[in-house]
């Protein structure tokens, strides 16, 4: 087996492990890290790739977004919430205002992406 498709499907098997315990800590958001790990098995091995598109947790909460690039508003705000409370400690702590300006640089960029560039649809 090729390094770097080991490489893949451990980074793979490490996302789903994360975006499974995002499952159940509400800290941690689900559907990035289960996306992430949908990019890494495509990449490391097709009989992973669908093995993960075969399993609940990858059909709950990635593959609406992976086939149709939509969301539920609940998930949106899930995640948005989520990204906003973990982006406030670096914002508070940091002293550098080149740092602060990135980071609410990158928060509005991510309002921007999930209002505009992800469709919203009914649960």
């Amino acid at each position: 087996m090729n390094i770097y498709k080991l490489l893949f499907i451990t980074l793979g098997i490490i996302s789903m492990g994360v975006g499974m315990i995002g499952v159940v800590l509400p800290i941690l958001p689900t559907t990035p890290f289960l996306i992430l790990a949908s990019v890494f098995f495509v990449k490391g091995s097709d009989s992973f790739d669908i093995w993960f598109r075969g399993t609940k947790i990858y059909k709950n909460y990635a593959e609406d977004f992976i086939n149709d690039r939509s969301m539920t508003l609940k998930r949106k705000i899930t995640l948005m919430m989520i990204s906003d409370f973990m982006l406030m400690f670096p914002l508070v702590m940091i002293d550098n205002i080149y740092a602060r300006l990135f980071i609410i640089t990158v928060v509005i960029f991510k309002y921007y992406y999930f209002i505009f560039r992800i469709k919203t649809k009914k649960e």
